[in-house]
C-alpha cells in the first residue's frame, strides 16, 4: 500500500471537523451551492440531494462518529415523500440513492435502505428507451415541451445503482439497461478526441440520433469540464463493474484529454474551449470528480500505466485542499471554494458546490484505502 501523505491526512481531519460544524446548520437539509458563505437548502427532489448525506456516510464510515450517520439517516428518511411521490423523478436516482440507501446498506446492512434502493432502480430502468437504447433525462420543464429524446451524460454516473441492483437482487436485465446506455454513450457521447457532449438529442420514436448540444457547457462543440468529468468516472464504473475493455479504453481517452486540459495548478476551468471574451472560471467540483474517477482507473490498469492517472489525481487534490479550500473561513460552509454550476444560464458561478465538496471527501477517502466507495 502506498504511503499517505501528510497533507491527506490534515485534509482529513479539517473536512471532518467542519462538516461536523455545518450539520448545526445544514442538519437533513439538502444543499446545493453555497451562497454568501450559506449553503442554500433544495427541496428533496432536487438531483444533489444525496450529496450532503453521502459525504455523511463517508465520514462515519472511517470515524464511527454517530453524528454523521444521525443525520444521514435523516436525509434518506425525507426521500421517501419523493420515492413514493414518483412525478419528481428522472435520470438522476442514482446520484439520489445510491449516496442514501446503497450507502446505508453497504455500511448498515440495513433491509428498509435495501428496499429503498431498488424501488429507485427499478423507476430508473423505466427511463429506458429501447429504440435509442439510452435512458431518459429530465421530465418537461414547462407544459407542453417536449425532451423525451434527450440523453446526458451525467447519466454515466447513476449507472452504478443498476449495476449494484443485477448483484443484489440476482437479476440481470438492470445490468442489461446500465450496459446498453453506456453502449451509447460510446457511440454517441465521447468523440475521437475524448471530448464529450453534455446532452445528445434522439428521435423518441425510431432512436435515430438528432444532434449534441451544449447544455451547461459553453456551446454544442465545446468541452464541458464537468461533463468530461462524468465521463471519466462514469466509463471507469463501468469497465469495473462489466470488465468491458472498450469501457475502459474510452475512460482512458476521456482522461488523456482531461489532463491535457489542466491549467497549471491541476484544476480545471469550467469548459476547455472557450472564447477569448469568456471569463474562464474554475469548476473546482469537477476537478473533484476527475480526480476520484482518475483514483479507480489507476486501480484498473497495469502497475506500469497505474502513475499516469494516479499522480495527477493525487496533485488535484493537493491543489483542491491548498488552494481552494475554505478551512479557515468561519462565516463559509463549503468546504471547497470556486465551483461553477451552470455558466450559460449564470446560475451559483465561483461558489462552493456540494457534490464538489463530496467527491472532494470521496477522493481523499480513496488516498487513505477506504473500503467504502458507494458506487462500487
Amino acid at each position: 500500500m502506498e504511503h499517505t501523505p501528510n497533507w491527506v491526512e490534515e485534509a482529513w481531519t479539517k473536512a471532518k471537523d467542519k462538516t461536523l460544524r455545518n450539520i448545526a446548520q445544514i442538519g437533513d437539509g439538502f444543499p446545493h451551492a453555497s451562497v454568501n458563505g450559506t449553503y442554500v437548502l433544495e427541496q428533496p427532489n432536487w438531483w444533489t440531494a444525496g450529496f450532503w448525506p453521502g459525504m455523511l456516510w463517508q465520514l462515519y464510515e472511517e470515524s464511527g462518529d454517530d453524528r454523521f450517520r444521525m443525520t444521514a439517516e435523516q436525509c434518506e428518511a425525507r426521500l421517501d415523500a419523493v420515492l413514493d411521490g414518483y412525478v419528481r423523478l428522472d435520470h438522476d436516482l442514482g446520484f439520489m440513492w445510491t449516496l442514501t440507501s446503497v450507502a446505508a446498506h453497504k455500511l448498515l446492512d440495513s433491509e428498509v435502505s435495501k428496499i429503498r434502493a431498488l424501488k429507485a432502480a427499478n423507476y430508473l430502468v423505466g427511463r429506458f428507451n429501447l429504440k435509442g437504447r439510452y435512458i431518459r433525462a429530465w421530465n418537461p420543464w414547462t407544459e407542453g415541451e417536449d425532451n423525451a429524446g434527450y440523453a446526458i451524460i451525467d447519466c454515466a454516473m447513476n449507472t452504478p445503482l443498476l449495476y449494484w441492483a443485477s448483484r443484489e437482487s440476482g437479476d440481470p436485465r438492470y445490468r442489461h439497461i446500465a450496459e446498453a446506455h453506456m453502449d451509447t454513450v460510446l457511440q454517441h457521447f465521447v468523440r475521437a478526441d475524448g471530448s464529450v457532449y453534455h446532452i445528445v438529442e434522439f428521435d423518441p420514436w425510431t432512436g435515430q440520433f438528432v444532434e449534441g448540444k451544449g447544455g451547461q457547457g459553453y456551446a454544442p462543440e465545446s468541452a464541458w469540464s464537468r461533463g468530461t468529468a462524468w465521463a471519466l468516472y462514469g466509463l471507469t464504473l463501468s469497465y469495473h463493474h462489466t470488465g468491458n475493455p472498450a469501457y475502459l479504453n474510452a475512460a482512458k481517452r476521456v482522461a488523456h484529454f482531461f489532463l491535457s486540459n489542466l491549467p497549471e495548478d491541476h484544476v480545471p476551468h469550467w469548459d476547455f474551449r472557450l472564447p477569448q471574451d469568456v471569463t474562464k472560471y474554475r469548476d473546482s467540483s469537477a476537478g473533484a470528480i476527475a480526480a476520484s474517477g482518475l483514483l479507480l482507473l489507476a486501480d484498473k490498469v497495469g502497475a506500469l500505466e497505474a502513475h499516469v492517472y494516479r499522480q495527477p489525481a493525487v496533485k488535484m487534490l493537493e491543489s483542491l485542499y491548498r488552494n481552494y479550500g475554505a478551512w479557515d473561513q468561519d462565516n463559509e460552509e463549503g468546504l471547497i471554494l470556486h465551483g461553477t454550476s451552470h455558466y450559460p444560464e449564470g446560475k451559483n458561478i465561483d461558489v462552493p458546490l456540494i457534490y464538489g465538496d463530496f467527491y472532494f471527501v470521496e477522493g481523499l477517502a480513496r488516498l487513505r484505502g477506504t473500503r467504502a466507495i458507494f458506487w462500487e
